[in-house]
């Protein structure tokens, strides 16, 4: 292949997917037996993480903690085993990972050269040059688990990161997970066909998105087996914002994510619309133009997620009454999302 055409399919290929420091896997450790070495406060934090995999965690020390005792006895996940001795290569053998902590560099290094020796992947906390994997921060969900690296570049601001990803994923979101999850497993109710299990899914998620607050019902996933709509309240959500979506709530944002159609003021800075699903339908407002209501009323009676985006500098209150009004005596319930 020539160098020109190898860099129009590179240039091709880029377009897909930009450069990545490092490659986000998931390690299913369930049942597999992982070292870890150290018996201070770091490698404690590892043992305990590991061990809430499901994971048999090894760990190798001269002397531990209390609290180490105390994981022991009680691990979230998995089992613990303590053995108060120095690490040697045959404990290596057949492990899945391997996790050390040290003070001292020569033994960080012959620790990370015997595992790679082993075949063993393997991370040194706080040595980098040693790390063949990292542990980003964690928000957890499971069995949705999104992890976050900064490429060991900036661990306090991804820890920032981290919470901001909290606060966008309601703690139902581990309900939905587990009930699809367990759905998988007779995924031949769903049709015959795979298009039509497809469809199921694109139901599931997406009534899933509209109940935030709470978890899956039986009567809900019968519904979606069926194929049949899923009852849905005859609303708007009003949002007003300012000229950065910093003044977003957290409340807004959900419901921007939910929405099939967004009505917006064309002076809605592109900030906010950036929080709404590339799938859902946008109607831009000339103010000039005044308010017609017809068309969002029209959506929300067809069941759809409306949200009709004010700027500030345009809204007085929540937004114009005679706006409010109009939606009311269309039976239209207008909503003000929570913070």
């Amino acid at each position: 292949m020539s160098n020109a055409h190898q860099a129009s399919v590179s240039a091709r290929r880029g377009a897909r997917i930009g450069s990545l420091a490092n490659l986000p896997v998931f390690f299913k450790l369930d049942g597999k037996r992982v070292l870890v070495v150290g018996g201070g406060e770091p490698a404690l934090w590892k043992a305990e993480l590991l061990a809430a995999t499901g994971a048999l965690v090894e760990v190798f020390a001269e002397a531990f903690s209390k609290e180490f005792f105390a994981l022991a006895e009680a691990p979230p996940n998995g089992q613990i085993v303590l053995a108060r001795r120095k690490w040697s290569t045959e404990d290596l053998k057949n492990a899945a990972l391997a996790v050390g902590s040290f003070a001292d560099g020569a033994e960080a290094a012959a620790f990370a050269a015997a595992a790679r020796a082993a075949g063993v992947p393997v991370n040194v906390v706080d040595r980098p040059a040693f790390c063949d994997f990292q542990f980003g921060a964690i928000v957890n969900r499971s069995p949705l688990v999104v992890g976050i690296s900064t490429d060991g570049a900036a661990p306090v601001f991804g820890q920032a990161i981290r919470s901001l990803v909290e606060s966008l994923l309601p703690e139902s979101f581990q309900l939905w997970a587990r009930a699809a999850r367990d759905l998988r497993r007779d995924s031949d109710r769903f049709g015959d066909t795979l298009e039509q299990k497809r469809r199921f899914w694109r139901r599931f998620t997406d009534f899933a998105l509209r109940h935030l607050d709470r978890g899956p019902e039986a009567d809900d996933i019968a519904q979606l087996i069926a194929g049949e709509p899923a009852a849905r309240t005859e609303a708007v959500t009003v949002i007003v914002v300012d000229k950065s979506a910093d003044t977003l709530t957290l409340g807004a944002v959900r419901a921007l994510r939910a929405a099939d159609d967004i009505f917006y003021d064309e002076d809605v800075p592109n900030s906010v619309l950036d929080f709404a699903r590339r799938e859902a339908r946008r109607h831009p407002l000339a103010s000039e133009q005044g308010f017609d209501a017809s068309a969002v009323i029209t959506s929300a009676k067809s069941g759809g997620q409306v949200v009709r985006l004010r700027l500030n500098a345009n809204a007085g209150g929540l937004g114009d009454e005679q706006e409010l009004e109009a939606l009311r005596a269309a039976g239209i319930s207008v909503v003000v999302p929570p913070s």
